[in-house]
C-alpha cells in the first residue's frame, strides 16, 4: 500500500528542483557554483528518499 501523497506530492517535485538547481543554477554562479551543485544534488537524493519512503508507507501495520 503505497502513499501516493508522499511521492507524487514530496518526493517528484523535490527530484524536480533538486535536478534543476544542480543543472542550470549552478553553472550560473562563479564563486559558489560547486556549492549550489552539492545542495541541488542533496535535494534530488532527499526527494528520491522520501519517493521510496512513499511506495512502503502503510497506515496499518502489517501483521502476518
Amino acid at each position: 500500500m503505497a502513499s501516493k501523497a508522499i511521492c507524487v506530492g514530496v518526493g517528484i517535485p523535490m527530484m524536480v528542483v533538486g535536478a534543476l538547481i544542480a543543472l542550470l543554477w549552478a553553472p550560473a554562479e562563479a564563486e559558489l557554483g560547486s556549492t549550489v551543485e552539492f545542495v541541488g544534488s542533496l535535494i534530488g537524493i532527499l526527494g528520491a528518499v522520501f519517493f521510496i519512503t512513499g511506495l512502503f508507507y502503510a497506515k496499518e501495520p502489517v501483521m502476518h
